[in-house]
């Protein structure tokens, strides 16, 4: 059970602070069932209800700033997720996103990244499924680092990049 004041990541809707635990009046909520009172950090003014007993959306705690660092020192080594089957791909894409594991959202955002990259370079569009998705799994892994590492959603990328370099003349 997660504590109030809390960050917990909630499924895709992604960072959110648990505000209360608590039994809830409203029509339609079980009143003998405890929920969360879930805020989400990257929506003004939003509310979640979720039953702590439920199983149906993948929850767990937030990552520490010393585990996000330690993601990022890890991204070259995290492998793409390469599928040739356009179905098959689609639905590797969603479970992953589904999973709420941030190794998962660099695999996707690697494969579709280098994706991008191939298809811009033979004169090809980008397809709308790898653009949803790589916006999808950078929106997720950038919205839990930045509130781990305390630094604005927008800068992830670049920030990302430079320890990533940063590491890599390190070891040269």
């Amino acid at each position: 059970m997660f504590e109030i004041g809390e960050y917990i990541v909630y499924g895709h809707n992604g960072i959110c602070k648990v505000e209360d635990i608590t039994y809830l009046d409203m029509s339609g909520a079980d009143k003998d069932r405890l929920y969360y009172v879930l805020l989400p950090v990257n929506t003004k003014g939003g509310k979640l209800y979720s039953p702590v007993d439920s199983n149906k959306i993948k929850t767990r705690k937030m990552l520490t700033s010393e585990e996000a660092n330690q993601l990022i020192d890890e991204i070259p080594e995290i492998e793409q997720l390469w599928v040739t089957n356009d179905k098959l791909r689609e639905e590797q894409y969603k479970q992953a996103v589904k999973g709420c594991d941030c190794r998962q959202w660099i695999r996707i955002i690697k494969t579709l990244y280098l994706r991008k990259q191939e298809r811009l370079a033979q004169g090809k569009k980008v397809t709308t499924i790898d653009e949803h998705y790589l916006k999808l799994a950078e929106n997720q892994l950038y919205g839990e680092l930045s509130v781990a590492l305390g630094k604005k959603k927008t800068e992830m990328a670049d920030f990302i990049a430079q320890r990533i370099s940063r590491l890599k003349i390190e070891k040269t």
